[in-house]
């Protein structure tokens, strides 16, 4: 067993741990912590505690210090700076024509890096860029190109929920969605009502996922031959969380109908899975095919570069 504290950067933000040694830390405290880019300003959000040395994945950096006023002071000096920054960084683009979007400015606790995050179509030449903004700054710079899953996150906004993003909040990395998860919960089709902000499939979509695999795993699927109390049918649909099915069924007079049963009174005869495309997913193929291509990418978390 490890001694521990859970220390976040950003927020939202991954937590990190870290070895406290002899210090008593409690949560919403702020402390100098040592890592692979030096020391940093963090703020303790899982206080002292024991973890099994199997789930720590590398060797734990120490806290220096609980951080005192001179601490917060430069910490909040180095936000001022992050605002200057951006803005000459902003005109140092201009000058030299370069196609891309500046998005956030971060000043390394001890200054002895300044990062750059932008977005840009494509790979941008910042070579010059770079030489002009270490004459500024007497630093090292760095120039990161972002996604726009991390170009959002950094902006802020609200969802078609009326909530704060998730990425915003509370979402410390992002995880692959994909269409499939959309299908499987029975959602709409339609790439403007399953995009987030960032235009990517809203990460919402992962939440359920595994309630959903679950119970479908105990489900008959669409197309499969049930035996039900009215004889034998074709699956026409599943309600997965109400665990009902819509079964296609024959009568007397060769006529089909259709009747719904509790999944304990649906029999699995064959269970053969028919691939189905709705109207609404017809009229959006390619549009959904190429969200499908872009969910794949973007799946890099800033964060876990520096720690």
């Amino acid at each position: 067993m490890k001694n521990i504290v859970g220390v976040r950067f950003k927020k939202p933000g991954k937590i990190y741990f870290f070895d406290p040694g002899n210090l008593r830390i409690s949560n919403g405290s702020f402390v100098i912590v040592e890592t692979a880019q030096g020391e940093e300003y963090g703020q303790v959000v899982i206080s002292n505690r024991q973890l099994p040395d199997e789930k720590i994945e590398k060797p734990l950096k120490k806290v220096i210090r609980i951080a005192n006023y001179k601490d917060e002071k430069k910490y909040k000096s180095n936000k001022e700076k992050e605002k200057s920054a951006f803005k000459i960084c902003e005109e140092k683009i201009k000058e030299h024509k370069l196609d891309m979007t500046l998005i956030d400015v971060e000043f390394k606790f001890d200054n002895s890096k300044v990062l750059f995050y932008f977005t840009a179509d494509g790979r941008i030449d910042f070579r010059d860029l770079v030489k002009d903004l270490a004459a500024i700054f007497k630093t090292r710079i760095e120039l990161r190109q972002i996604g726009v899953r991390d170009e959002v996150k950094r902006i802020g906004g609200n969802g078609v929920c009326g909530r704060e993003l998730c990425c915003c909040s509370f979402l410390g990395n992002f995880e692959t969605v994909s269409i499939k998860m959309a299908k499987e919960q029975n959602m709409s089709l339609n790439p403007s009502k399953i995009s987030g902000n960032c235009g990517r499939l809203m990460c919402c979509l992962k939440y359920e996922q595994d309630v959903y695999e679950e119970k479908m795993s105990r489900l008959p699927k669409i197309g499969a031959i049930v035996k039900t109390e009215d004889g034998e049918g074709i699956v026409e649909g599943v309600e997965t969380l109400r665990e009902r099915i819509r079964v296609k069924l024959k009568d007397e007079n060769g006529e089909f109908y259709y009747k719904k049963y509790e999944s304990p009174n649906v029999k699995i005869i064959k269970n053969i899975e028919e691939e189905v495309l709705d109207e609404e997913e017809k009229q959006h193929l390619k549009e959904l095919q190429e969200l499908e291509k872009l969910a794949k990418i973007d799946q890099t978390n800033i964060d876990d570069d520096d720690f």
